[in-house]
């Protein structure tokens, strides 16, 4: 059953996918690339000196640890037993010096691999938002928000053990292992082969614990993102939950993902309880093993009491650094992953990317030539077909037609979102591919149906893409919208913070501070994707009067289901199937019969519903509004006609 809390289960198709996809980017992959761990380490390549300076400090770290135990052994064999205080007086003072040094020099390596690291990270997510912000827009259609957004958090938060602590770590623990073997074989070579024999249990539980902990880690990991995708669901849809009063059934489908959470986590906690003691108890029987030998060695006298004391506390050291190391096996997994995962973002491409030849256009004059375009997003599947159209300086171009038909996809490509597939589009007769990208979005503003404000002021947000605006330039631009008046009765005006997604505003209201944020950049050609058709009628009126001014000298494409707003346009394009069928002002195109009539017979007969399409991007499966038309403002010129087939585009 549909409802406000989704699908059976707590969740809908969206949340129940997102939970897939988290399986998916939790799978670990290969243990260890060469390549990506490189490429990884490369971040820290500026940091040579600070990390020649950790260095040092971890081989001063592994020295002191090791030093401790063989200070034990001085102290026992060469001064307690030979009851000469003055010797252990001193060699107490040796040990609290080596204490300190390892202090000294374990807080120095962990505050420099903290602070390398996280500039590491710092780099890398700036430069992931830097890319992610110049990929084109066919790979947000590919690419979900919420993957995307995990790449960025989840992906870099992995690799900051990795690179913080685990690095070094890792060397010190290989450095410190070698070095005990080396002390034990040198103290007593029977007894380090003693130590050495309970290795294969060790390894045994260790690889048990690596596989189950790998396994149950994913599971916890892929339950708390179903109750992240749950919990996102229910917040996004709280004002239809709360109308249709599904908050207890909501709580109880919340509460069993909830639930295997709780499950996932207590598996978890199971499996490090019984594991962890299994290995300590590994640990305990092999240092038994040395005291109940090495004891017998000691009465006998093959062997000193502060050798077997010290060779009982570098035992305990000796588990030490393979408990660390099989733990660092799933960490040096997962940040291979979590790199693989960044630079597949990285590496991929911008699908629309200026030439060695662009040219920065200046000021353009504005006229827009669509030379035989052809365009399509699904091989085989033509949205544009051989479409041919020339808007002059100045020319305000209505575009009509049925949903499917093109028209959002035609003014995407004057945008440069993406790239004809055939023939050419030029501005001021060159070729837009061989302008600058930056020089063309100068010359152009957009306004969509949904409007998308940012968080800062109502200022902040018409200067957006101005920032040089003055402060009478956008009181300006606000007073021939007719927003100047509905600022100045907020309590800090143009200062009044926007709320996230705008909530604090009306949507026609948002809508006007959209238009501003066009308008005040000045641009030569203005386009307009549904952009009245979330303002009531008396805000419509307001907002038709000012364009009227406002689009003066530019040119214009307008994608609008309002009569008032086709009306008003200097030539009406209608589309069907990708190619222009009709041209012309309303009262030619009413008198041809044509398409137009059609729709807007269609939209005007009495009584009979119009399909208004929703303002989503190509082919977003959403289903179309219904409106009754009626013969004033708020008509609707709809989709009933036909639908091509393919990718829709408005």
């Amino acid at each position: 059953m549909y409802g406000a809390g989704g699908f059976h289960g707590g969740m809908g198709p969206q949340a129940m996918r997102r939970a897939m996809d988290s399986l998916e980017d939790e799978y670990l992959g290969k243990t260890f690339d060469r390549k990506i761990i490189r490429r990884l380490m490369g971040y820290m390549a500026p940091y040579k000196l600070q990390l020649a300076g950790a260095f040092l400090a971890m081989l001063v770290v592994s020295a002191a640890g090791l030093a401790g135990p063989y200070l034990v052994k001085i102290a026992i064999d060469s001064y307690i037993q030979q009851r000469d205080l003055g010797g252990l007086n001193l060699l107490a003072m040796l040990f609290i010096v080596n204490s300190a040094t390892l202090w000294l020099a374990q807080y120095y390596e962990a505050w420099t691999m903290a602070s390398v690291g996280q500039r590491a990270l710092f780099t890398i997510r700036a430069q992931m938002f830097d890319h992610i912000q110049r990929l084109s827009i066919s790979f947000f259609d590919r690419n979900e928000v919420g993957r995307i957004m995990s790449r960025v958090q989840n992906d870099v938060s992995v690799l900051q053990d990795l690179v913080t602590t685990g690095t070094l770590a890792l060397l010190g623990d290989v450095i410190s292992l070698a070095g005990i073997c080396v002390i034990l074989l040198s103290m007593n070579v029977p007894l380090a082969f003693i130590t050495f024999a309970v290795l294969p249990a060790m390894i045994v539980l260790m690889a048990f614990w690596q596989r189950r902990s790998r396994d149950s880690f994913r599971k916890v990991r892929a339950a708390i993102s179903v109750v992240n995708a749950s919990l996102q669901e229910n917040v996004s849809g709280v004002r239809v939950i709360q109308s249709l009063s599904r908050e207890d059934v909501n709580l109880q489908r919340f509460g069993s993902v909830n639930e295997a959470n709780l499950g996932a986590n207590l598996e978890a906690g199971r499996l490090s309880a019984a594991v962890m003691p299994l290995v300590e108890i590994v640990a305990a029987a092999g240092t038994a093993l040395v005291i109940v030998l090495g004891g017998a060695m000691v009465l006998s006298g093959d062997l000193a009491l502060g050798s077997l004391v010290a060779y009982t506390l570098y035992i305990n050291r000796f588990f030490e650094p393979i408990r660390d190391l099989s733990m660092r096996y799933t960490q040096i997994q997962r940040a291979n992953a979590g790199g693989e995962r960044i630079f597949e973002v990285l590496d991929s491409k911008p699908e629309v990317e200026d030439s060695e030849q662009a040219i920065d256009l200046g000021v353009a004059a504005g006229e827009v030539e669509f030379d035989h375009v052809d365009f399509w997003y699904v091989d085989g599947v033509k949205v544009l077909d051989d479409l041919c159209l020339i808007a002059r300086p100045g020319e305000t171009i209505a575009l009509v037609g049925p949903t499917g038909a093109g028209k959002s996809t035609l003014v995407s490509l004057i945008n440069r979102f993406y790239d004809v597939k055939g023939g050419s589009l030029k501005l001021d007769g060159t070729d837009i591919r061989q302008i600058k990208q930056s020089s063309l979005h100068r010359q152009i503003g957009i306004v969509l149906q949904e409007p998308f404000l940012f968080s800062g002021t109502i200022k902040d947000n018409i200067r957006y893409g101005r920032l040089d605006a003055t402060d009478e330039e956008i009181i300006e631009v606000a007073k021939a919208l007719g927003l100047h008046d509905f600022v100045l009765h907020l309590e800090d005006g143009y200062d009044t913070p926007i709320q996230e997604r705008g909530v604090n505003l009306s949507v026609g209201q948002r809508q006007l501070v959209s238009f501003a944020r066009a308008l005040i950049a000045d641009p030569r050609i203005l386009i307009l994707d549904e952009a009245t058709a979330s303002i009531d009628t008396q805000t419509e009126l307001v907002v038709q009067a000012a364009l009227q001014r406002l689009l003066q000298g530019r040119t214009s494409f307008v994608i609008a289901h309002r009569l008032a707003t086709i009306r008003n346009a200097t030539r009406i394009v209608v589309i069907e199937h990708g190619r222009i069928v009709e041209q012309g002002t309303h009262d030619v195109l009413i008198g041809n019969g044509g398409l137009y009539h059609t729709l807007y017979s269609m939209a005007f007969s009495s009584g009979q519903p119009v399909e208004k399409p929703s303002g989503g991007r190509p082919d977003n499966g959403h289903s179309p509004v219904v409106e009754i038309g009626q013969p004033d403002h708020g008509h609707s010129l709809g989709s009933q006609a036909g639908h091509s087939p393919g990718h829709s585009s408005s």
